[in-house]
C-alpha cells in the first residue's frame, strides 16, 4: 500500500510540476551584465518591457521579467528596501535582505510575485533583477523552478 501511494505521489508531482528535467533553460543577459537562467519552453511567449525581457507561458498563467537598472545613490539592500518599497513589510510571505541582495514575495489576486535583486558592487552599481509571477495553488510545483532560476541571477558582489 505504501508503494502505491509512493508511486501515485511521485506521478502527481511529475504530472503538475511546471518544468520537467527534459526541458531546455537559457540564460538571460544584458549589458549592465545580468545573467539569469531560466526555462525556455516553459517561458515561450515573449511580453513587451520597459526594461528588459520578460516572458509569459504559452497559457499566460506565468511570467518572468528579467532587467536591470541603474542604482545612481549606491543604495544597499537594506536602504533600497526601506526607501523604495513603501508597502507594509507585513504584506510579504518571504522577506530576506542580505548586503548582497533582497528576495522578496508576496500573494494577490491568486497569485505569487517573488522578486530578487543583486546589487553589484562597482561604483554606482547596477541592481540585477528577475521577477516571477505565477499561481497561488501551484506553489509547490514551482517551487524548485523559482529557487534555481533565483540562485543563477548574477552578477553578485565579489563579496558575495
Amino acid at each position: 500500500m505504501r508503494l502505491l501511494i509512493s508511486l501515485v505521489a511521485s506521478i502527481l508531482v511529475c504530472v503538475s510540476s511546471p518544468v520537467s528535467a527534459q526541458d531546455h533553460w537559457a540564460q538571460y543577459a544584458d549589458a549592465r551584465g545580468t545573467r539569469v537562467e531560466y526555462p525556455v519552453d516553459l517561458f515561450s511567449a515573449r511580453e513587451q518591457a520597459e526594461l528588459g525581457q520578460a516572458f509569459l507561458t504559452r497559457d499566460h498563467r506565468a511570467r518572468i521579467h528579467m532587467y536591470s537598472m541603474p542604482n545612481p545613490k549606491a543604495l544597499a539592500p537594506r536602504e533600497f528596501m526601506r526607501t523604495k518599497f513603501l508597502a507594509p513589510r507585513s504584506m510579504l510571505t518571504y522577506d530576506r535582505v542580505t548586503r548582497n541582495f533582497f528576495a522578496i514575495s508576496t500573494r494577490t489576486k491568486g497569485m505569487i510575485v517573488y522578486l530578487r535583486c543583486n546589487f553589484s558592487s562597482s561604483q554606482n552599481g547596477s541592481l540585477h533583477c528577475v521577477e516571477l509571477r505565477y499561481p497561488q495553488d501551484e506553489k509547490r510545483a514551482w517551487d524548485s523552478v523559482v529557487t534555481r532560476i533565483s540562485r543563477s541571477l548574477r552578477p553578485l558582489p565579489a563579496s558575495g
